[in-house]
């Protein structure tokens, strides 16, 4: 594996999208190396349910603001590149790339704005939870589920060791 740089945001609500107080988004640059392997999409779905999150998906993502109420969510890109925008509207665009990886704690808003070359994106989902895609405004109920929404015990990404353990596992309680 290479060096993996890690960064965390945290984002505020905004429009209809709730995002996660007590969670923040993690952001994998160079998670994977493109170039150790001819199936990227295949490694990664191994790693995320080695680790814990079971994969569900491959596709891209909505050019559409959404967010999941019943699930933090991995996506890691497994070829091409996009640039994207987390925490709804008028939040931060970012470009990720074949190799890197996002985890979004439930709540988290985000969309594609535009995609190259043949972008690929492996989906996945702790066990037990969904990726149910929410395009209203969270209910006070809703907001409860999501900011009490378990998470498994290891990284997707590096497993016992990773980041998200220690960055989540210290979130205020709210």
């Amino acid at each position: 594996m290479t060096r993996v740089t890690v960064t965390a945001l945290r984002f505020e609500p905004r429009g209809f999208v709730p995002n996660n107080l007590r969670l923040p988004a993690l952001v994998y640059e160079k998670a994977f190396d493109p170039a150790a392997t001819a199936d990227l999409a295949t490694l990664m779905e191994k790693r995320f349910q080695d680790n814990g999150w079971p994969p569900q998906w491959r596709d891209g993502i909505y050019d559409f603001d959404h967010y999941h109420a019943q699930g933090h969510e991995v996506l890691g890109i497994a070829g091409g590149s996009a640039e994207l925008v987390l925490g709804g509207d008028g939040g931060r665009e970012i470009r990720v790339e074949a190799g890197d990886v996002l985890v979004l704690p439930a709540g988290t808003g985000h969309r594609c704005l535009r995609q190259f070359g043949e972008f690929v994106v492996v989906g996945a989902y702790p066990p037990g939870q969904a990726g149910d895609i929410v395009r209203e405004e969270a209910s006070p109920a809703m907001k409860q589920r999501i900011a009490l929404l378990s998470f498994p015990p290891k990284d997707p990404v590096l497993g016992g060791d990773g980041p998200m353990l220690r960055l989540w596992a210290n979130a205020s309680v709210p």
